[in-house]
């Protein structure tokens, strides 16, 4: 690992969540905003629809088969 990235790990262990906890924080955060899920890019659109449908459940469609 390079001094950078072990730089960036302390900071996450004093601070307690894990960049993984962070990330996924993020992007609930940005589902919110938008009910849109092409917002949300940079994941898979399957996932990006279920973080949207988390966000807003009074929204969300029924399921299809």
């Amino acid at each position: 690992m390079t001094a950078t990235g072990c730089a960036i790990r302390a900071a996450f262990d004093q601070v307690g969540p894990l960049p993984r906890q962070v990330w996924a924080d993020r992007i609930l955060d940005e589902s919110r905003e938008a009910t849109d899920p092409v917002h949300l890019f940079g994941i898979h659109p399957a996932i990006a629809v279920k973080y949207v449908h988390a966000a807003h459940p009074d929204k969300a469609l029924p399921r299809i088969r």
